[in-house]
């Protein structure tokens, strides 16, 4: 048994953590799209979108999977963009309407706790989000839930944080040079479900088959470092607030620091930093069976 207080802080922490990044995520959406695109497009062609889908994007930040899927199925589709701050869902919204797709709608749903009725969609996707939940196992089951009999899911987290300098030599950095852990210990981060097994079992147990992961190279590129390093004052949400509320000094030497550690990435000035994603592709059984969703804490 968990604590449910103490877990209802935590996800206080992680909602608010992206609330205070949405505005930014907005103004950078584009930029983080074609970052993502090979993870779009192998989630997209996993899950074999058919005319007459309909498909829910969870934690969808500025929509950017789902939108792309939208445009795949055209009018005889249907997608819902959804996440759990309301901020990023006007954002998902005001994208779909600037790029005129008609076939989409917008909701405020949490992952892990997904108000939405038994057997209401054939597609879910999940775009690096699933990371980010307390309870990712309570995720997996809901996933499930929602999916109708033979449903896909198509879920991408980022791989192994040695994998990813991109952002595992900043949060590194951060710890040498102010003894700070980020995020704090207990809050899920970006490579919470960076082990492939941890991330398959999630899927088995919940229920699913045919459960495949495949890794995806997705580098992160910056014209040059003071421009990747200007991205992580504004998008970089487990770390946004962190940096932006150190003194002056401590925060030139944190830069400085990083600076070296990322030296060997920078050619001509152009920074290229590696990341790998996972992207697990799975199916619900043919047969309906029960979401065996359990009450929060339990």
């Amino acid at each position: 048994m968990t604590d449910a207080r103490a877990d209802d802080e935590v996800r206080t922490f992680i909602h608010g953590m992206w609330a205070g990044v949405a505005t930014a995520w907005g103004a950078n959406a584009d930029d983080v799209d074609r970052r993502a695109a090979a993870i779009t497009e192998r989630m997209l062609d996993s899950v074999d979108l058919r005319p007459g889908d309909r498909l829910l994007e969870l934690a969808c930040g500025p929509g950017g999977a789902g939108l792309a899927a939208a445009e795949r199925l055209g009018p005889d589709g249907e997608v819902v963009l959804s996440d759990v701050v309301a901020g990023m869902v006007d954002i998902a919204r005001r994208r779909a309407e600037e790029r005129g797709v008609r076939n989409v709608s917008t909701k405020v749903l949490d992952l892990e706790d997904i108000a939405e009725s038994d057997g209401s969609y054939d597609v879910v996707l999940s775009r690096e989000g699933m990371m980010f939940a307390l309870e990712p196992k309570r995720a997996a089951r809901e996933m499930h839930r929602v999916l109708r009999p033979a449903g896909r899911v198509a879920i991408a987290v980022w791989g192994p944080r040695q994998d990813n300098p991109w952002l595992g030599l900043l949060l590194d950095t951060i710890t040498e040079v102010t003894g700070v852990v980020v995020p704090p210990p207990g809050v899920p981060g970006p490579f919470a479900l960076s082990d492939a097994g941890v991330l398959r079992q999630l899927f088995v147990d919940a229920h699913f088959t045919d459960v495949t992961i495949e890794r995806v190279a997705a580098p992160l590129r910056a014209p040059s470092f003071d421009a990747w390093w200007t991205r992580n004052l504004t998008v970089a949400g487990p770390v946004v607030a962190f940096l932006n509320g150190l003194d002056d000094a401590t925060r030139s030497r944190l830069r400085d620091t990083v600076h070296t550690a990322v030296a060997r990435y920078e050619t001509d000035g152009a920074l290229e930093l590696p990341g790998v994603a996972s992207v697990l592709t799975a199916r619900r059984f043919l047969e309906a069976q029960p979401s065996e969703v359990p009450p929060r804490g339990a």
